[in-house]
């Protein structure tokens, strides 16, 4: 039975991994900002999953994270899946702010927390949704692409400093396609993968310990 944080599971791939793990049996800490979201998903497992509602760019979002580890008494895996995007065809600065301050501040404040974590209490695996936007620019969405590559980026240095420390510290950067939730926006949508089917691959990908994935495989 792991012990597992899903940072942004109230819909989508993050909720269906939730569904994933705690059908396994697993304990599973979940977050966001809708606690009526939050409420009904622990209703289906009301043994596994446990919640903190709460939005990650607030000064607060530690704090939070640290009441899900003890609600869950300890962490083996977190999974950053908190994230923002939206079409700025006219460079629309409000959604630029809100792109960096939720997928790079918010994004780092808890993967740093997590990383240092692990590495005090003898490893761990930590994961970020990032996304297939961040390999280049996006003219639709630059803050977004910009945004994801921070952390796919971050995610590549993580995973060089574990490994060249010696510390049994997973790290995995999921990077998906297109997939049907309220983040898949823009024109040209090609190859839309189900929620369901890309947290399968997702959780596959993070058994199998991958330190990057993408997602559908095609």
């Amino acid at each position: 039975m792991q012990k597992i944080i899903i940072i942004g599971a109230t819909s989508g791939i993050g909720r269906e991994l939730a569904r994933i793990y705690a059908g396994e049996g697993n304990l599973v800490g979940v977050s966001g900002r809708r606690q009526d979201l939050l409420y009904s998903l622990q209703l289906e497992f009301p043994n596994h999953i446990v919640t903190e509602c709460f939005d990650v760019t607030t000064p607060q979002s530690i704090t939070h994270v640290q009441s899900l580890i003890r609600k869950l008494g300890g962490l083996d895996l977190l999974i950053y899946n908190a994230g923002y995007g939206d079409v700025s065809d006219a460079l629309d600065w409000e959604i630029d702010r809100q792109t960096v301050e939720i997928n790079v501040n918010g994004f780092i404040s808890i993967v740093h927390y997590t990383f240092q974590y692990f590495v005090a209490h003898g490893g761990g695996q930590l994961a970020t949704t990032s996304s297939i936007a961040s390999i280049r620019g996006n003219s639709q969405a630059p803050a977004y692409s910009a945004s994801k590559a921070f952390q796919s980026v971050y995610f590549e240095g993580l995973y060089m400093k574990a490994k060249k420390a010696g510390w049994p510290i997973y790290v995995s950067d999921i990077q998906p396609g297109f997939v049907d939730t309220k983040m898949a926006k823009g024109e040209g949508k090609f190859w839309v993968a189900s929620p369901e089917k890309a947290a399968h691959q997702i959780a596959e990908a993070l058994r199998k310990k991958k330190w990057r994935a993408y997602i559908t495989r095609r």
